[in-house]
């Protein structure tokens, strides 16, 4: 242990502790901007200086262990004087365009600038400038970077993608795309991390709120607007509301509020995307010598961007059901279309979504039927309904709650638990046994251990079958280690679930940002806490997609379903697919 006293207190902490963590568990905050415990401690920012005794410079409290007998000041005049310098610096290459900023309210940079009392700017500013491209889903403004490096260290780190990386030198030094590229040319999966952890609005989810606002304008055009199942346990955030108030109720009522149409559940589909892909599965199980395995899910569109950039060989290995965003879409401008009369070109379909990745999804070619129409034409993150929800002046605490609008609103259980790391895993295999066995399942039985791996894994017993071996990971970084696990064959499995961020959708790029704070695993127990409390749990079991399937789709994997509700993974490239193959070309030539 280490004694030391900082601010005339007394501490006593384990040795290695940082100076930053010893003051705080005495209640000393000391103001920060890079610093993110274990993945960016690299002292960039300098905010974080004190003073210690016997020491003539100024230290920083983030990457310095507190020693034996120290005696550290984290607020002396010298102290604040350095903090005040150092950020005017930082602020004298920033866009301070605060009040049209997204982040405003929200910012670590305008939360210290208030808190360092800082009122006048000294120094001249010279602010970076690039351009900005609205075509890909995920947008860096350079005038608002800070060359913190979190993005650099989360998109290494955590996702193991190396998207972002330091360019130029002295003055110059800024942070942008690796290797020079544009990053619609790079193989980034828009999984939004990066954005969740930027401290200020260098980084955002591209802004797609004015088009759902025309469409909202326009009375030709009938709005659907559906919601999935993370945004329901992150959305009050915002409000500042406790979760069991906002409940899926009061989101409802809000949207109907807002102008939509129609307000439908995307649980509903995710329940639709079970009864297909626990359908292959199982026809899978039965027929295992004529398939590679694993067999892999493919609801994330970052892990599938992911697979297909990184371990293309596995591509055929994916189900080929889409995700319940683009199934929802496929089934209202054809089944829904059809029952309400309305021209599929006149519907415009809205998903909430807690995810960036999502914006790209809908945008396939993939993902449009043969006149070109999308499936879904708008997709807003969680942060994005919540500020057109703040626009049209909404206060949820004086909603009531209303109910889903019919015949796309009934859910499950296992349509909930999508939104958490291993339910769509474990929402497969409820509905798998059932249809491989005639039976149902404890809904409880099918629970997913961490072993000696950063992922979760089981083995179940399913009668006629044998042993099915399963796993279920989240984190790009964590799924590259599982993939070259099962590529090396140090591991097997006959089914695997992969979600790009980590702690699955519940921690999605398109989820409430809170500084310093990781929510996924909240978020992700309050959906388990929703299906064990709801009456069906079994995907198949939801009687509005019974009804759909009697009235509209036949079986599952044939005819009509097969058509409107899978897609085929290979029939779009990624950007170093697309590389390659002009470079070849190029050589040819």
């Amino acid at each position: 242990m280490v004694n030391a006293t900082i601010d005339g207190l007394s501490v006593c902490v384990e040795n290695g502790t940082s100076i930053l963590d010893a003051a705080k568990s005495v209640g000393i905050l000391i103001p920060h901007l890079c610093y993110l415990k274990e993945i960016n401690e690299i002292a960039a920012c300098r905010v974080c200086v004190v003073e210690v005794d016997g020491t003539g410079r100024l230290v920083p409290a983030c990457n310095n262990e507190l020693l034996e007998g120290m005696v550290v000041r984290t607020n002396s005049p010298r102290v604040r004087q350095a903090r005040r310098t150092n950020l005017r610096l930082i602020l004298s290459q920033h866009d301070t365009s605060c009040t049209t900023c997204i982040r405003n309210g929200n910012c670590m940079l305008q939360k210290l600038s208030n808190d360092l009392n800082i009122h006048y700017q000294p120094y001249r500013v010279r602010m970076e400038r690039t351009e900005i491209d609205m075509d890909v889903p995920l947008i860096r403004e350079a005038s608002k970077c800070i060359k913190c490096m979190r993005c650099i260290q989360i998109c290494d780190k955590v996702q193991n993608m190396k998207i972002w990386d330091v360019a130029g030198t002295g003055s110059r030094t800024t942070v942008d795309v690796s290797y020079n590229r544009k990053l619609k040319d790079t193989d980034c999966t828009y999984c939004g991390q990066c954005v969740t952890h930027c401290p200020t609005g260098a980084l955002t989810a591209r802004d797609d709120t004015n088009e759902v606002f025309h469409a909202l304008a326009d009375p030709d055009i009938t709005t659907v607007v559906q919601v999935a199942p993370a945004v329901r346990v992150a959305w009050a955030e915002a409000f500042q509301l406790s979760p069991e108030f906002a409940t899926i109720g009061r989101l409802v009522s809000a949207l109907r509020h807002v102008g939509f149409d129609y307000v439908f559940d995307t649980d509903f589909s995710a329940d639709l995307t079970i009864v297909e892909e626990s359908h292959e599965l199982a026809k899978k199980l039965t027929h295992r010598n004529q398939y590679r395995w694993p067999m892999f899910t493919s609801c994330c569109p970052a892990w599938v961007r992911f697979l297909k950039s990184q371990y293309p060989s596995y591509v055929d290995c994916l189900s080929t059901a889409k995700s319940p965003q683009q199934m929802f879409g496929s089934v209202v401008k054809s089944y829904f279309a059809e029952q309400k009369g309305i021209d599929p070109k006149k519907l415009f379909v809205v998903s909430i979504m807690p995810c960036i990745a999502k914006k790209q999804e809908c945008e396939l070619p993939t993902m449009k039927d043969a006149y070109g129409v999308p499936s879904v034409d708008a997709v807003l993150t969680t942060r994005e309904i919540c500020r057109v929800f703040h626009s049209e002046h909404i206060v949820p605490v004086n909603l009531k709650e209303e109910s889903f609008d019919s015949p796309l609103g009934t859910s499950t259980g296992a349509g909930v638990i999508f939104g958490a790391t291993g339910g769509v895993m474990v929402a497969a295999l409820r509905s798998a046994y059932c249809f491989l066995t005639g039976s149902k399942p404890d809904p409880d039985a099918f629970q997913l251990v961490h072993k000696t791996h950063p992922w979760k894994e089981g083995t179940f017993s399913i009668p006629k079958i044998g042993k099915v071996h399963v796993a279920a990971v989240s984190g790009l970084s964590n799924t590259r280690r599982l993939m070259e696990a099962i590529d090396k064959g140090d591991v097997s499995y006959d089914f695997v679930e992969v979600m790009a961020c980590p702690g699955g959708c519940a921690g999605g790029g398109g989820q409430p940002i809170h500084e310093g704070l990781e929510l996924a695993e909240k978020r992700g127990e309050c959906l388990w806490q929703i299906d064990s409390a709801m009456p069906l749990r079994f995907s198949h079991e939801n009687p509005e997609v019974q009804i759909l399937y009697r009235k509209y789709l036949g079986q599952p994997l044939k005819g009509k379903a097969h058509d409107l509700l899978h897609t085929d993974h290979n029939a779009w490239k990624m950007p170093s697919q697309i590389l390659k193959e002009n470079e070849q070309k190029s050589k040819e030539y």
